[in-house]
């Protein structure tokens, strides 16, 4: 099968019941278009998906319940029941049911992802206070889902059209990013960042912009030395094993002046340094992904938006494209594995044609 024709099994998350997660899924799913690139298998409740359905009524969803994945339909949508019980859905808030149901439709996706069913995940947006439980401590899906699929270390990286901003540190306080700041750290990250450029978006030689955490990169030590103690280190490290890393910079400048442009991607030190000018730039387009996981997760870069909740006017630009590039970078992947499969054969099979070609110019 083409990597063309390949439709990737898409597991959907629901996010907090009370937010505009399965709004986000039914205004999406619903375009049959979406059946011609992936296998959507949501993963929430029917009874959930028609209490939403009713704030949608020019969004005709059409789907199939299932409880066993030898029943998925490819051409249909697939709803996997996590949960059978009424739910008392209250949509705009914030309360330990939104979060209860949020949990577990994550934990089943995550398992039946663990267990080679799908090949890729789009989260709908969780809230990170009302998830928390004895069995949910993390601060979102990005360290859940490094715990959860046990690797080393993993990169929350926004991918927009025009722009790709990876983070070193991620949802903590201010107060504690200098001190999570390594060496070590800013490494690992150029170094998985480095590599997914390249296996995940098709880019050969991936050219890479760090930026400094003090005030105009710290003036020479002048606003703290991170900079000239930490930063450089890392980027003089990466440098000589042949990946191309630049900086560090002063952040305000290297955005106001365009010159993230220049760039296939870029390294900010913290959570806001990152997103902010990220979400000014990407137009409402802009993907969540997490590099460095076996599977293929993405989610939009907005929040549960209880403001909106209910009332079937939330955006769906972000959701659909977090599925468009969910399904690229699989297909992306699969090419890459498959470029380099059994590379002495290929050798072999290229020198065998040169040979021939020889005895037929004799």
């Amino acid at each position: 099968m083409t990597q063309e024709l390949f439709k990737p099994l898409i597991g959907f998350t629901c996010g907090d019941l009370n937010g505009i997660g399965l709004e986000l899924v039914i205004k999406t799913l619903s375009d049959n278009r979406i059946l011609t690139i992936c296998t959507p298998i949501v993963f929430a409740s029917s009874k959930s998906i028609h209490f939403y359905r009713k704030f949608l009524p020019e969004h005709q969803l059409v789907f199939q319940p299932i409880k066993d994945f030898s029943k998925i339909n490819n051409k249909q949508i697939n709803i996997f029941n996590c949960w059978e019980e009424e739910v008392a859905i209250t949509p705009g808030e914030l309360n330990e049911t939104g979060g209860k149901y949020a949990l577990q439709s994550l934990q089943a996706a995550v398992d039946t992802a663990l267990k080679g069913h799908i090949h890729g995940l789009v989260t709908a947006p969780i809230h990170k206070k009302n998830i928390r439980n004895n069995s949910f401590s993390y601060t979102g899906h990005t360290p859940y889902l490094k715990s959860a699929f046990k690797v080393e270390d993993v990169v929350m990286l926004m991918a927009a059209e025009n722009l790709r901003v990876a983070l070193v540190t991620e949802h903590i306080p201010i107060k504690e990013v200098a001190q999570q700041l390594t060496t070590k750290r800013i490494v690992s990250k150029l170094q998985m960042l480095h590599a997914s450029l390249i296996r995940d978006f098709g880019i050969e030689k991936p050219k890479m912009a760090v930026l400094g955490l003090n005030p105009h990169a710290g003036d020479e030590g002048l606003i703290g030395n991170e900079e000239n103690t930490i930063i450089k280190p890392a980027i003089q490290e990466v440098t000589q094993a042949g990946i191309m890393a630049f900086g560090p910079y002063s952040a305000d400048a290297f955005f106001a002046r365009g010159h993230y442009t220049s760039f296939d991607a870029v390294l900010a030190m913290y959570h806001d340094q990152g997103l902010i000018p990220f979400k000014s730039l990407d137009v409402g387009e802009g993907v969540n992904f997490t590099t460095g996981l076996p599977i293929v997760r993405t989610s939009p870069d907005h929040g549960t938006a209880f403001d909106i909740a209910g009332k079937g006017i939330a955006d769906p630009t972000s959701f659909l494209q977090s599925i468009f590039i969910c399904v690229d970078i699989i297909r992306q992947r699969n090419q890459y594995n498959e470029d380099r499969k059994n590379p002495l054969k290929k050798i072999s099979k290229s020198m065998i044609a040169s040979a021939e070609d020889e005895k037929v110019e004799e």
